[in-house]
């Protein structure tokens, strides 16, 4: 199987809460592991929040982020080019996404494309997942 997590998937890789030993699983499956290069800066911000917030010590946060910023290069990672922000424009249009979730999609569709094999988009975020399945991706978790 080929994963694309995007943000939301990815950091339950790294913090412990709902999801996270479902992720493990399915990353240990995955032949091969993608995201956007968007994600690099969505995880970092979502653990300095979870610190900021309380929901994690500062220093667990810190660890986090240190195996986060080792992994990451482990990572396919596709790049932010002019026709993925033009995708991202009419996925943000035609699925009333946010803006990086739209990245997210249009990165996924873009990468599945290029592999011409198919892409499991990991989400735990509803509209993205929604409009992965409406997009023709597989999703994941299998129901939302």
């Amino acid at each position: 199987m080929i994963l694309y997590l995007d943000a939301s998937a990815l950091v339950k890789r790294y913090v412990r809460e709902a999801g996270s030993d479902d992720v493990g699983q399915l990353l240990a499956q995955a032949e091969i592991t993608g995201t956007s290069l968007i994600t690099r800066a969505e995880v970092a911000a979502a653990l300095a929040r979870a610190a900021g917030m309380g929901l994690m010590e500062r220093d667990e946060a810190e660890a986090a982020l240190l195996v986060f910023r080792a992994e990451w290069p482990r990572l396919a990672r596709v790049q932010l080019t002019e026709p993925i922000i033009g995708r991202a424009d009419a996925a943000a249009w035609d699925y009333g996404l946010r803006g990086y979730d739209a990245v997210h999609l249009a990165s996924a569709i873009y990468w599945q494309e290029s592999l011409h094999q198919a892409v499991m988009l990991a989400t735990y975020d509803r509209e993205l997942w929604h409009a992965g399945e409406a997009a023709g991706l597989s999703v994941w978790p299998p129901t939302f």
